[in-house]
């Protein structure tokens, strides 16, 4: 195995970390709970250009070819990732913000916003 075979079959550092128990629990809801199915959906279509591009590269299509489905799934990637940064803010920091206690409100904020600022970091990497 060479080593993009290995950075691609070993999961992300992010991937590994221990989540706290909140984060953890089925359930527990999340923003993206009502549109679920519809991320679902997205997702599998994005496995299917995924499995597309492994047979295009099996098959020894031209890499040019290739290049534009490898941009199509990257694409598709970042909706599917900015939908569910706003799905964070509109459910996660919002419901901080609905916190009673002056300064739990405060502290949940700023650990919903950070939580945030964080997965934006990665996905910009």
């Amino acid at each position: 195995m060479d080593a993009i075979e290995e950075a691609m079959a070993a999961p992300p550092a992010e991937a590994t970390q221990e989540r706290a128990p909140e984060q953890s629990q089925h359930a527990v809801e999340h923003g993206y709970t009502a549109n679920k199915d519809a991320y679902l959906r997205r997702l599998k279509r994005i496995e299917g250009q995924v499995r597309g591009i492994a047979r295009m590269v099996d098959e020894d299509k031209y890499c040019i070819d290739i290049l534009t489905q490898v941009s199509a799934v990257t694409k598709a990637l970042h909706a599917v990732s900015l939908g569910l940064v706003e799905e964070h803010i509109g459910h996660c920091v919002v419901g901080a913000a609905a916190e009673p206690d002056p300064e739990a409100r405060a502290e949940a904020i700023d650990a919903k916003v950070k939580e945030a600022t964080e997965a934006i970091g990665r996905l910009l990497r």
